[in-house]
């Protein structure tokens, strides 16, 4: 489950880093003040549930823009781009997290750098 998280948030992480190169073309969409999503949000976290679910397709999801999608004891908790604001800005610290809680307790976490590696 760790090795398929870690894939999940490394393909994500490449899809935020293109994006960065890029980001005044994007469309910025705020859901309440101070917090902002992005098309890049969506499509990083529709790579890591396609990932997930490809391995895993009776886990659960929720998922910090598309919500949640039941499943059976296991859920995925995603924050596609952990620090939207920051990516907007071009300040570099912001991350792809992931876990996997197993009947509420967490059995694995990711927290994947993309500028970093």
């Amino acid at each position: 489950m760790l090795t398929i998280a870690v894939r999940a948030a490394r393909n994500a992480g490449e899809i935020i880093r293109l994006s960065s190169e890029h980001i005044s073309q994007l469309t910025i969409n705020q859901k309440t003040k101070n917090d902002f999503t992005t098309e890049v949000d969506w499509k990083a976290e529709q790579e890591i549930i396609k990932v997930i679910r490809a391995s895993f397709p009776d886990h659960g999801f929720l998922a910090e823009e598309s919500g949640e999608q039941a499943g059976n004891d296991y859920v995925w908790v995603i924050d596609p781009l952990d620090g939207t604001t920051n990516f907007l800005h071009g300040f570099p610290q912001y991350a792809v997290s992931i876990a996997l809680k197993n009947k509420n307790k967490i059995e694995v976490g990711v927290v994947y750098d993309p500028l970093r590696d």
